[in-house]
C-alpha cells in the first residue's frame, strides 16, 4: 500500500482511510474473538490428499483453525506438498512437525524439521510450533527471516505429569524469553486436581497462552480453556484421530459442551464418579442448560479422591454436581448442610454451593426418581388408581446396600413396602435392613427366597453395566415370583436381568426412566427452574 501510495499521491488519503477502516474491522474482528478460545481440529492423516480432505471437513463442521502434523505424512515433499495444503486452505493453519523425542512422529534430523517449518511460514502458514527445547536454534536458523504474518508458538509437553504452579508460571517466564508469540504448555494429569494449576497459571498468563492437560482426568482443561482465557484448544474430527491424548471430538466440543458460549462468569457442574466416560449426563443437562438460556456447562469430571476434589475447586463458579459411584457416602461426609432425606438414606446423589455463604448442601434425587418410576409403571399395569402407593404391603427386595440401595430402600419403607435387603456381603444388607427395618438376606438365598407372588425386585448394583452386559445378579428362574422388576443400571437400557424377566412376562422399568427423573430434580436444584421435561426425555430418546 505504501508503494502504491507513493506512485499515487492522491490517492494517499483514500489508502490512508482504507487503511483505518481495515485497522478498524481486525480491532472490532479481536473484539468480536475476545474470551473465545479457537478450536483447533488436528490432522494426522498418512497423504496430503487426505489432510485436504478432513480440511475441508473441518471447516463444514465448525472448526477454526486445523493443525497440519507433517510428521504423521508416509511420505513428505516439503515445497510441493506445503504449496497444495497451505496454497487454497478454507481455514487458518498450524503447522507443526513434532519429533519423537516430543511425543510425535518424526525421526530425523531438525535441520530438515526447520527448513520444512521456514517453507511452511514463506507459504503463509498463520501458525507454526516449535519446541522449548530448540526453539532458540530455530530462531537462529531464521536469522532475521521470520515472517511476521506468521505467529510462532513455542511449545512444551510433559507426558508423565503436570509440575507445581511455580514450575509451570516459570516455564511461561522461559517460554516468553525465547519469543514466543504464543505459549504453549501440555502436561499430563494424575488427578484432576493437577488441572486447577494450569488454570491459575493460564489467567495470570500475560501473553496469549495455550494450557493443557492430557488425560481423561485432564478433559476439562480442554472444554474450559474460554473460561480461563487459553487461546486454543484442539479436538478431533473423530475417534481414533487423536493427536495427543484426551482430545474430545469436535462435535462433542460444539454440541455437547457447547464451547463456543463458555465465558469467564459461565457456571460449572458436572458428574462426579469413577468411571465417569459412559455417563449420558453431560448430553443431557448441557442440551436442558441450552434450552432455558443458563449460562453453564456440565462436564463429567473422573474424581480419585472426593474431598480434594471440593477442596480444589472450591470457587463459586464450581457451582454444583451430580454424584455417583463411588463416591455418594463421600459427597455426605463432605457437605455442610444435608437434606434429611438425604441424610436419612445416608447417601447424596447432588450437591449444590449456596450462592450466598458457599456452603456445600447435599440432596438424593435417586430415591424420588426410582419410586416414582417404579409407582407409575405399577399403576400403568394395573389399570387402576388408588389414593395411596401401590408399593404399600408389596415385597420389595433391594439388590445392593451402597447408595442408591440405600436410596430405593427408603423410599419403598416410605410407599408403606415390606422391604428385603440383599447384597453379596450379609453384613451390610444387615445394616441397611436394620437401618429401614427390613429384612436381610444374602444374594445366594435370594435365589431361592419367594415367600409370596407379585413381589417387587430393584436392582440398584453394577452387575449388567457395560461392558460386562451378559452378567445379571439373579437367574431367570429365580425372577417368577416378581411382578416387576427394576434395574437401575441405564448402559445398556435394557439389562439381561430385565431381558430375561420380560421374557417371563414380568413388567419391567429401566434405569433410564430413574435416570431422566433424577436428573429432572437435579436440573431443577441446580438452576432453580423447572425442568424442561419433553426436551430432556426426547434427548434421551435420540442418543439411546
Amino acid at each position: 500500500m505504501q508503494a502504491i501510495s507513493r506512485r499515487y499521491p492522491r490517492l494517499s488519503p483514500f489508502l490512508r482511510t482504507v487503511a483505518q477502516r481495515e485497522r478498524e474491522r481486525e480491532r472490532e474482528r479481536e473484539s468480536d474473538m475476545a474470551g473465545v478460545s479457537l478450536v483447533c481440529v488436528p490432522l494426522v492423516a498418512k497423504s496430503v490428499e487426505q489432510m485436504l480432505s478432513e480440511m475441508a471437513t473441518a471447516k463444514v463442521r465448525g472448526a477454526d483453525v486445523v493443525e497440519i502434523r507433517l510428521d504423521h505424512l508416509a511420505s513428505f515433499e516439503p515445497r510441493r506438498d506445503l504449496d497444495l495444503l497451505l496454497r487454497n486452505r478454507p481455514l487458518p493453519a498450524l503447522v507443526t512437525y513434532r519429533p519423537k523425542w516430543e511425543g510425535g512422529e518424526y525421526e530425523g534430523d531438525d535441520g530438515r524439521r526447520f527448513e520444512a517449518l521456514f517453507l511452511a511460514m514463506e507459504f503463509g502458514a498463520d501458525y507454526v510450533d516449535i519446541e522449548l527445547k530448540v526453539a532458540q536454534e530455530f530462531l537462529d536458523y531464521l536469522s532475521g527471516k521470520r515472517q511476521d504474518r506468521t505467529k510462532l508458538i513455542v511449545s512444551s509437553h510433559n507426558y508423565q505429569s503436570t509440575p507445581s504452579t511455580e514450575d509451570l508460571s516459570s516455564l511461561v517466564a522461559r517460554i516468553q524469553a525465547v519469543g514466543a508469540d504464543i505459549v504453549k504448555i501440555a502436561t499430563t494429569a494424575v488427578d484432576i486436581v493437577d488441572v486447577a494449576r494450569m488454570f491459575e497459571v493460564m489467567v495470570h498468563c500475560q501473553v496469549p497462552m495455550i494450557g493443557l492437560v492430557m488425560g481423561e482426568r485432564g478433559l476439562i482443561s480442554r472444554i474450559l480453556c474460554p473460561k480461563f482465557g487459553g487461546y486454543l484448544t484442539f479436538a478431533t474430527l473423530s475417534v481414533g484421530k487423536e493427536s495427543a491424548p484426551g482430545q474430545p471430538t469436535l462435535s462433542d466440543l460444539l454440541d455437547i459442551y457447547n464451547i463456543k458460549q463458555i465465558r469467564a462468569d459461565t457456571k460449572v457442574y458436572g458428574i462426579v464418579g469413577k468411571p465417569v466416560g459412559h455417563s449420558k449426563g453431560p448430553i443431557l443437562h448441557g442440551a436442558a442448560f441450552r434450552s432455558v438460556g443458563y449460562d453453564a456447562v456440565y462436564l463429567p469430571l473422573l474424581v480419585d479422591d472426593f474431598a480434594s476434589f471440593l477442596h480444589t475447586y472450591s470457587s463459586p463458579d464450581f457451582a454444583g454436581f451430580s454424584v455417583t459411584m463411588p463416591h455418594k457416602e463421600a459427597a455426605l461426609a463432605c457437605s455442610d448442610e444435608v437434606d434429611p432425606i438425604a441424610k436419612y438414606i445416608g447417601a447424596v446423589n447432588t450437591l449444590i454451593k449456596r450462592p450466598s455463604d458457599g456452603k456445600l448442601i447435599g440432596y438424593n434425587t435417586d430415591y424420588t426418581g426410582a419410586i416414582s418410576a417404579i409407582e407409575t409403571t405399577l399403576q400403568g399395569s394395573s389399570g387402576k388408581v388408588s389414593a395411596g402407593s401401590p408399593l404399600a404391603d408389596k415385597v420389595f427386595v433391594v439388590l445392593g446396600a451402597g447408595g442408591a440401595g440405600k436410596a430405593l430402600a427408603y423410599g419403598a419403607k416410605e410407599k408403606g413396602a415390606r422391604v428385603v435387603i440383599a447384597n453379596r456381603t450379609y453384613e451390610r444388607a444387615k445394616e441397611l435392613a436394620n437401618l429401614v427395618g427390613g429384612q436381610a438376606i444374602s444374594l445366594a438365598d435370594l435365589e431361592n427366597f419367594h415367600p409370596e407372588e407379585g413381589m417387587i425386585l430393584a436392582n440398584t448394583t453394577s452387575i449388567g453395566m457395560h461392558p460386562n452386559i451378559h452378567d445379571t445378579p439373579l437367574s431367570k428362574q429365580a425372577l417368577k415370583s416378581y411382578a416387576l422388576v427394576f434395574d437401575a443400571i441405564y448402559n445398556p437400557v435394557v439389562t439381561r436381568l430385565l431381558r430375561e424377566a420380560e421374557e417371563l412376562g414380568v413388567t419391567i422399568v429401566t434405569g433410564m426412566e430413574m435416570f431422566i427423573r433424577q436428573a429432572m430434580g437435579q436440573f431443577e436444584l441446580f438452576t432453580g427452574l423447572p425442568a424442561p421435561e419433553k426436551l430432556m426425555r426426547d434427548t434421551l430418546l435420540s442418543i439411546q
